[in-house]
């Protein structure tokens, strides 16, 4: 199976619209896993930002 890579509005639109600063404070406490770096843009592999959601869910429950 081949990772997609989610850019930064794909990955606002993945977590329901969140704001640039919602998004960006997520990072900051942990929330949201770190981003690769490519050519200078960010990218979220998207399985990995799924589990990682997932273990947050299962973590608040």
């Amino acid at each position: 199976m081949t990772q997609q890579y989610l850019t930064f509005r794909e990955l606002r639109m993945k977590l329901g619209k969140r704001s640039r600063s919602a998004i960006y404070d997520d990072l900051k406490t942990g929330r949201l896993p770190k981003p690769i770096k490519l050519g200078g843009k960010n990218y979220w592999p998207e399985g990995d930002l799924d589990e990682h959601l997932k273990t947050l869910r299962e973590e608040g429950s």
